[in-house]
């Protein structure tokens, strides 16, 4: 099963300072087909104004990974954690017992990114934050796993979450393809930040979702120079 989710037909909510769009139920955007994907729960393709962004405010018990596209975002937590994540870099908070924070764009020109929430295997542990670079000429045509709770990446360098599920990307040059396996019990679902692919032979563009089940391996070709960023968990 591969379904193409284009990126017309996502909730929208604009804010003037923020322009988001919504993979799957959030907020005042509600469809009853798009309340999760397996343990994936939220998808935001965010658009965030020079000098504004997420005031203080709580989470818990979710695994949240930010994806920046495109400009830098500024973390502050009631952990004493404070740090600025760049365009291909990564951040994750695992909410835990409960934490407090805050986001904000503070660069002269507007923020993009990808918010990734993942439903964790574990509740009421320990919050945490973190964030690391990846150097995009290490992923080109093979997804490089960015954060992960997979037994299987231990050791790999990604960012640590509490779920049995990753975060990866990869970037393609116009032609190129790769095959990507998918065990038996396994979801996927994978965005193009930019360019345009196909999987299996079904086109997707920019921002579009592609969401995958019960398919052993699918094959992603470049039809543009892309960048995609992929979520991998249980199906259920």
């Amino acid at each position: 099963m591969i379904d193409i989710r284009p990126f017309s037909s996502l909730g929208k909510a604009n804010f003037g300072w923020l322009n988001a769009n919504h993979h799957f139920s959030f907020g005042h955007y509600m469809d009853p087909q798009r309340m999760a994907w397996g343990r994936l729960r939220v998808w935001n393709d965010d658009e965030i104004a020079p000098g504004t962004g997420f005031d203080p405010h709580p989470h818990r018990d979710m695994e949240i990974i930010t994806y920046v596209r495109e400009g830098a975002i500024t973390h502050r937590d009631n952990m004493g954690n404070e740090g600025r994540t760049e365009a291909g870099d990564v951040q994750i908070m695992s909410a835990g017992s409960g934490v407090v924070h805050a986001e904000y764009n503070l660069e002269p020109t507007t923020t993009r990114i990808f918010q990734i929430w993942i439903m964790p295997d574990r509740r009421g542990v320990k919050p945490a934050w973190g964030a690391k670079q990846f150097p995009k000429e290490q992923r080109e045509a093979g997804f490089e796993v960015l954060a992960s709770g997979r037994p299987q990446d231990g050791g790999n360098g990604a960012l640590p979450i509490n779920v049995d599920g990753a975060v990866l990307a990869t970037t393609m040059k116009k032609g190129q393809s790769l095959v990507q396996a998918l065990a038996p019990g396994r979801a996927a679902y994978i965005v193009p930040a930019r360019g345009a692919v196909t999987v299996n032979g079904t086109p997707a563009s920019a921002r579009d979702g592609i969401a995958i089940r019960d398919e052993t391996e699918f094959t992603i070709t470049a039809t543009e120079d892309a960048e995609l960023v992929m979520v991998e968990v249980a199906a259920d």
